[in-house]
This record gives structure tokens, C-alpha cells and sequence, in this order.
């Protein structure tokens, strides 16, 4: 890579690849954090200049379907640190996407799968999604003031419960386990009905995220980098932890 290359993170590997493009060099971590943050480190060798947490997010905040947009005003993680990102490149994101609303994102890492652990994590930090992989992207950025964003787009909606096949369906590598999907649904048949729901919610996210990729175009709304560097927020603003 070279100077100027934005590092964009994500969980799975089809996120990485919508979010693949020239300049653009992309982590999958699987939904490990241990080895996105080796992976983080090894990108930052590599004169990454700007870090974006990218793909699709759980809904905390009623209403919102699969599909819809947001763009993080800013991360708040587990420990009660909140994660700003950077103030201009979150408006070009928005902007870009049409307007998309700019939130705060909840970062966790064990998947929030059940409506009532969503509706108290969204009580308790105010925020309108949950993923796996921005705290950690936002955390980094922060240690190495570099110029952070988010754009996520809400797959399971705030009322849904994610099946147990859905919980193992993730490899390290950040493809798609079968063989554990398979052995969950010969286990409990009867979430048949609920993974086929949570596979057309999915399905309406990355047809949304694939659609936001191509309206940020090559750069995803990176404008002015000397602007960007000097809005790098300087310190985290700590908070409770979060009950999850």
C-alpha cells in the first residue's frame, strides 16, 4: 500500500469485498478481536493514512428496517470509552449516502442476539446500532491519531432474535461456516422459519451496503486529508460500562 490508502475494516469477507476499490485495503476479522487487532497493527506498517469501520450492524433503536444507512457520529465500547469520529469525514459520508442519519454505533464483542438485551444496551448508551468490529477500529485510530469514520447498515432490526444458527455461522476468517449452520438447524429445526427471515434482512443490507459503496465511489467521501488530520478528535471522553 501506499500513503493515502484508508484501511477499511470489516467482520465478514463479503463486507470486504463491496468494500474493496483501488487505494482501499480491507480486514475481515471474523468477529475476533484478537487477531482484527494483529491484523490492524500490520496495516498500520503499511502507511495506512485513515481507518473506516464498514458493513452491516444489529439495530438497538425501534423501527429502523434492514437495509437502512448510518453513519457513526461516534463508537462507544464496552469499557465506556466513546470514540469520536472525525467530524468532517462523517458529513461527507452522510452527504454522500444521501442524507443517511449520523448516530452513536455501540461496539461489542459477543453478538447482542436477543430484543431485550438490544433495548437495554440502547436504554443504557443511547446508541442506535451494535456491531463487532468499530470499537476496535475506532479504538486504534484513536492510539495512532489517525482519521476515523463508520458506515454501517442495519441487518437485524431492533425486534428481531438472531437464530442459533446465525451465532455460528461466522469462521475466524471471516467466511461463512456451513458445516455449523447445518449442524445447528439438525440440532434445533424449528429456527428454520427465523434464519430464513434473518437470511432476507441480510440479503436487503448488502444490497443497501453495496449500493452506499458505489455512492462514496473510490475514496468513500474522504475529501481534504490535511483537513481531516487536523479534526482528529484528541482525547476519548470515558463513560459507565456497558451492560451487556
Amino acid at each position: 500500500m501506499k500513503t493515502g490508502t484508508i484501511l477499511a475494516v470489516t467482520g465478514l469477507i463479503a463486507e470486504a469485498r463491496v468494500a474493496a476499490g483501488p487505494n482501499i485495503a480491507v480486514v475481515a476479522s471474523g468477529g475476533d478481536r484478537v487477531s482484527l487487532e494483529a491484523r490492524l497493527e500490520n496495516a498500520l506498517r503499511a502507511n495506512v493514512s485513515a481507518i473506516i469501520s464498514f458493513g452491516i450492524a444489529g439495530g438497538l433503536a425501534p423501527g429502523l428496517s434492514a437495509g437502512t444507512p448510518l453513519v457513526a457520529r461516534a463508537v462507544i465500547a464496552e469499557d465506556g470509552c466513546c470514540f469520536q469520529s472525525n467530524r468532517s469525514w462523517a458529513q461527507g459520508l452522510a452527504n454522500a449516502l444521501g442524507g443517511a442519519p449520523i448516530v452513536d454505533i455501540a461496539g461489542v464483542n459477543t453478538a447482542v442476539a436477543d430484543p431485550a438485551q438490544k433495548r437495554a444496551l440502547h436504554v443504557a448508551t443511547g446508541a442506535i446500532a451494535v456491531d463487532m468490529e468499530s470499537h476496535i477500529a475506532a479504538r486504534f485510530a484513536a492510539a495512532h491519531n489517525l482519521p476515523f469514520a463508520a458506515f454501517r447498515v442495519i441487518a437485524d432490526p431492533a425486534e428481531r432474535q438472531l437464530p442459533p444458527a446465525a451465532l455460528v455461522a461466522l469462521r475466524e476468517d471471516g467466511t461463512l461456516a456451513i458445516g455449523a449452520v447445518l449442524s445447528s438447524l439438525l440440532r434445533q429445526p424449528r429456527q428454520m422459519p427465523h434464519l430464513i427471515r434473518t437470511a432476507f434482512d441480510t440479503k436487503a443490507a448488502f444490497e443497501s451496503l453495496f449500493r452506499g459503496r458505489k455512492m462514496l465511489a473510490g475514496s468513500f467521501g474522504l475529501g481534504d486529508f490535511r483537513e481531516l488530520v487536523l479534526d482528529v478528535p484528541r482525547e476519548d471522553v470515558l463513560g459507565r460500562s456497558l451492560p451487556v
